[in-house]
This record gives structure tokens, C-alpha cells and sequence, in this order.
């Protein structure tokens, strides 16, 4: 993971997005839910259609927790410990669902930055998504 990880290294500070990844943490929960209706069974309690604020309020988790990973991005295991023991002890969320949300993820990022997202950022935001499910997915076993 470390190569991974240093080439993700290379190319985040040219890929800002800023404030809108927030945006984008909800608009990836819509894309989830309607692509993968088996999703929503984790959600039960919440407004589920496309754009409620409730999506869009766990979407900025979800972005928060993607910021917090790319701050710490030596270290993304320490800095999302907690949020792996919730999901994977509390919540039991199926593994497979952070690969499909980070692909949801990847489909927003590109269809609203289509400029930024050149070849190497797109393969480094992957490897990235797909290193924060890794780190999520790690107590599960």
C-alpha cells in the first residue's frame, strides 16, 4: 500500500475540489442507492429518496470521513480506527458496499470535474477510495 499511497500523495494536491465534495458525499449516496437498492437496508431510518436532506447530511459524513483519510493519508488506518469499529462491529455494513459506494464516488467526481480528472488522478482517486474501503473493511476479519 505504501506505493499507493505515494503516488495518491502526487496528485491530491492538484485535485481540490473544495467545498462541493460535501455535495458530492450526497449525490454518491443518491447514485448508491438507486444503482444498488440492496444499500438502502442499512438506512431504514432515513429519508431515502434522491436528494433529502437526510442523504445529503450523511453524505457530509462520508466526505468528512474522505477528508479526514486524505489528511492522513500516511496513516489512514489510525485516522478512520473509529469509524472502521462502528461499521464493521455496530453496524455490520457488507464490505462490498464501500467498493460500490467509492465507485458511485468516482462516477460523481467525473461526471462534475471532468477536467480534473485526468487518467493518473483518476487510477490515484481509486486506489485511494479503494484504500479507505480496505482500512474500513480490515475488522471484519
Amino acid at each position: 500500500m505504501p506505493t499507493i499511497l505515494a503516488e495518491t500523495k502526487t496528485y491530491f494536491p492538484h485535485f481540490k475540489i473544495g467545498g462541493a465534495v460535501e455535495d458530492l458525499g450526497g449525490e454518491a449516496l443518491d447514485r448508491l442507492f438507486l444503482a444498488y437498492p440492496q444499500t438502502k437496508t442499512y438506512f431504514p431510518h432515513i429519508d431515502l429518496h434522491p436528494g433529502s436532506a437526510q442523504i445529503k447530511a450523511h453524505g457530509k459524513k462520508v466526505a468528512a470521513a474522505l477528508v479526514e483519510a486524505c489528511n492522513h493519508i500516511d496513516d489512514i488506518a489510525g485516522a478512520l480506527s473509529k469509524l472502521s469499529d462502528l461499521h464493521a462491529q455496530k453496524l455490520r455494513v457488507d464490505p462490498v458496499n464501500f467498493k460500490l459506494l467509492g465507485h458511485c464516488f468516482l462516477v460523481v467526481v467525473a461526471a462534475h470535474h471532468p477536467s480534473l480528472l485526468t487518467p493518473e488522478v483518476h487510477a490515484s482517486l481509486d486506489k485511494f477510495l479503494c484504500a479507505v474501503g480496505n482500512v474500513l473493511t480490515a475488522k471484519y476479519r
